[in-house]
């Protein structure tokens, strides 16, 4: 286990909820921030604030500087060739509106196929529903087995020489399952699709290499590895970036504009339009280099073990339904779950009521829902902060609430 100093650079952990201490297992919606990630925004804005690329004076090259230096951050963090294939973008919703958009319209067709799963988050889903409606593509679903994950023969069942892009999630934001991801990449290649991964869930808690991995394209967020919101990355290959023209157009992302064409800057700022996400850029760099320190790796098995330790005492509580892999090392530390009839949204105000932060509802996965048949679930989420004692806690707050509801039932 990691050690439980870890918590002591996260100042919000440190107060009380309801007269109890927080417990945050809300970590799959957003992650806190450490105290390194704070002081790097607010030494940009205290000793750096400037546009950048655009001035000569000292804090136009300083903020450019820091703002270019957080891109080779994401570069080495996800092992990519080239600064060149890492764009700052709003988050993984943008990144993976930009790819359909962008590449999308421009390579499918009537007839051709868009294959992702049932285990999406809304982020992949719409997009591609969208891109099937403009361009009369199939958008076709890979099976899932009974207990939440993918098998290569469905894989392999769906996608088909009509497949032009697969989408997929690495790590559900519901089941916490973790899918083969170099695996269906090299059969979504086997047909000439390209690979688009959904990188979220993934990415605060698994060591990440897009050349290991061979896909395509791959999008996440810095919300939700220490960083601060507003922040994405999308990671492309090189060679089909070259090829994509821009969604957003504006200032930064041109090299000439007259008065009836313009021209676009190389990359990644063709995609950067208006002014960038600065100090967001900035923190998530902090993020990084914090994740970094204590090792992906590390926060990988850290999560590993609370997510079997939780598993653990959950299923023996009666009456309660977790949904997901049932081995711990088939997840990442997400486990989600439903107590009798209670519906979520009460047992989290309940859990609240003890100083315990866990997420309720459909978890932008509706179609996933469906397939649990149920309309929503509760969900606790772990992280590098988290520790046993908030297991024990939570499982004090669930023995608490199932006897609350006996009672009221």
């Amino acid at each position: 286990m990691l050690s439980t100093d870890i918590r002591s650079h996260f100042p919000i952990l440190h107060q009380e909820i309801n007269g109890h201490p927080l417990v945050y297992l809300d970590s799959g919606a957003t992650s806190q921030k450490p105290t390194q990630v704070i002081e790097a925004i607010k030494n940009y804005y205290e000793l750096e604030n400037s546009n950048v690329h655009r001035g000569v004076h000292t804090l136009g090259n300083r903020a450019t500087d820091s703002y270019e230096g957080a891109r080779e951050k994401v570069r080495k963090f996800i092992n990519a060739t080239s600064t060149k294939e890492v764009i700052f973008t709003r988050g993984t919703t943008t990144s993976l509106n930009t790819v359909a958009r962008s590449y999308g319209l421009a390579n499918v067709k009537e007839g051709d196929e868009i294959v992702i799963t049932y285990m999406e988050h809304h982020s992949n889903i719409i997009p591609w529903q969208q891109l099937a409606k403009e361009t009369g593509a199939t958008l076709k679903y890979i099976d899932l087995e009974a207990d939440g994950t993918l098998s290569l023969e469905n894989v392999r069942a769906t996608i088909t020489d009509k497949t032009k892009i697969v989408s997929v999630v690495y790590v559900s934001n519901v089941l916490g399952t973790m899918n083969p991801i170099k695996e269906i990449t090299q059969i979504a290649h086997e047909h000439g699709a390209i690979m688009v991964v959904d990188g979220a869930q993934a990415s605060p808690h698994i060591k990440l290499d897009v050349q290991a991995l061979d896909c395509d394209f791959l999008a996440f967020s810095g919300h939700k590895m220490c960083g601060p919101t507003g922040i994405g990355v999308l990671y492309g290959k090189q060679a089909l970036l070259e090829k994509m023209e821009p969604i957003e157009f504006g200032g930064e992302m041109i090299d000439f504009v007259g008065l009836y064409e313009s021209t676009w800057k190389e990359l990644p700022w063709k995609f950067e339009g208006g002014t960038p996400i600065i100090a967001g850029a900035i923190g998530l760099g902090a993020a990084i280099d914090f994740l970094e320190e204590i090792g992906l790796d590390e926060i990988e098995k850290h999560e590993h073990e609370l997510a079997a330790y939780a598993m653990d005492k959950m299923s023996a509580i009666e009456g309660l339904t977790i949904y997901g892999p049932t081995d711990p090392s088939k997840r990442a530390g997400i486990i989600t779950f439903n107590l009798n009839d209670v519906h979520p949204h009460d047992l989290a105000t309940v859990l609240d009521m003890n100083g315990i932060a866990v997420r309720a509802g459909h978890h932008c996965a509706q179609p996933l829902m469906k397939w649990l048949q149920v309309s929503a679930t509760a969900r606790a989420s772990f992280y590098l902060y988290n520790t046993k004692e908030d297991i024990d806690s939570l499982i004090a707050g669930l023995r608490t609430a199932k006897e609350y509801f006996n009672d009221v039932y």
